[in-house]
């Protein structure tokens, strides 16, 4: 391991050196860009925003609302849609609908973009489905009818509560309750499950909130919303390791939901309790976090509302950087998407300071060139010594 981080060789005595170097991944930070929507319950105003995806013009649509009233009546007019902002945050429009009928939504949720067919894949809770639209808006299809496990014991949430693809564009949708990812071809036909054990050992979960797989290894990176944690499994599903444990202390979580990796693999994490997004490298090694609860006149935490209330805070702080619960995420073109769960709007993140690391296997060659050049030119001065061996690193 040493030659790996180890990158200069130096030869004393012939006045030659050999420097072999590779770029270091700078400290990752987040800024605060700007905020999408508004709270509240017309055109272009959001409540309960749970999922967000961008499309490859940079369009963001979020799916918004819980079919209620102002007072937190059933209404399936108000919400129950996926709703559409240009870069720039202006309201486009609206696509689908309250209802039980094709295209219609009970509760949307998780909602992505497939980078292999550009269709839109989005949850429906109520109505137990995944219901699938071309980039466009328009509606293809429901598939895995019925297929997501019901509420349990006193849990807020159920149904399919993330959606991610592998390169092939095959779908992977988190069954909350069923502790368990279910696995489509991009025309909605079931292929595989993974997982489905209930519990806090390596291949359990409670709770199965934001899954993602990585660019870069194809790993599955999956939110463990009561086990405060996230789990990591291969591509293959086999559980690998967890990070994260129950807290608010720096890479702590309490509630993780919306989960993103990066082409370096970096892990975003939407600590939902505690109001911020953590950033994580591969291996669970804490790096920053951004976000703040909203506060009160008082300086103090605005609670999250009551389930059949209104689904505001009161009061709200439309403070950048202040968060009621952070929950659905999105990435795209370096920016981080950030539901602002309490507070009817998404919040928009810079993501600066990351930059590509060579493979150990490149930044091996890079070492051996340099070990080649120097043997090469103690040679050409009479040396037959060995002046490096790789027993000892």
């Amino acid at each position: 391991m040493g030659l790996v981080k180890n990158f200069s060789i130096g030869i004393l005595g012939t006045g030659f050196m050999v420097l072999a170097t590779v770029a270091q991944a700078k400290a990752v930070t987040l800024t605060y860009n700007s905020s999408i929507g508004e709270p509240g319950f017309g055109p272009g105003q959001l409540f309960v925003p749970q999922g967000i995806a961008v499309d490859d013009q940079g369009n963001i649509l979020v799916s918004n609302g819980r079919g209620v009233n102002p007072d937190g009546t059933p209404n399936f007019n108000l919400g129950d849609k996926i709703e559409k902002f240009s870069p720039s945050g202006q309201y486009i429009g609206a696509i689908g609908s309250g209802g039980t009928g094709p295209g219609q939504f009970d509760e949307p949720t998780t909602a992505d973009f497939n980078p292999v067919t550009g269709d839109l894949y989005a949850g429906d809770v109520y109505n137990n489905r995944i219901n699938q639209f071309d980039s466009q808006g328009n509606f293809i299809r429901s598939f895995a009818n019925g297929d997501f496990t019901p509420r349990i014991n006193d849990r807020l949430f159920f149904g399919p509560s993330g959606v991610t693809f592998d390169k092939t564009g095959n779908v992977y949708v988190g069954d909350f309750n069923g502790e368990r990812i279910l696995k489509f071809t991009p025309d909605g036909k079931q292929i595989g499950v993974i997982g489905g054990k209930v519990g806090t050992g390596l291949g359990e979960t409670q709770g199965v909130a934001g899954i993602r797989i990585s660019p870069v290894s194809g790993n599955i990176f999956v939110a463990d919303q009561y086990n405060n944690r996230v789990k990591v499994l291969d591509p293959n599903g086999k559980p690998l390791y967890t990070f994260g444990s129950a807290g608010s202390a720096p890479g702590q979580l309490l509630n993780p939901i919306g989960i993103e990796v990066d082409d370096q693999e970096n892990v975003y994490v939407a600590d939902a309790i505690n109001s911020r997004v953590q950033v994580f490298d591969k291996n669970g090694k804490f790096l920053t976090s951004y976000g703040q609860p909203a506060l009160d006149a008082s300086g103090n935490p605005v609670p999250p509302p009551a389930l059949t209330g209104p689904p505001f805070g009161n009061p709200l702080d439309l403070t950048p950087g202040r968060f009621n619960w952070t929950g659905g995420t999105a990435l795209k073109d370096d920016k981080l998407y950030v539901g602002d769960f309490f507070q009817g709007r998404v919040q928009v993140l810079n993501v600066e300071g990351t930059t590509k690391v060579p493979e150990p296997s490149s930044v091996l060659g890079l070492a051996l060139l340099g070990l080649g050049a120097a043997t090469f030119t103690l040679r050409k001065h009479g040396q037959q010594k060995s002046v490096f061996n790789l027993k000892n690193y």
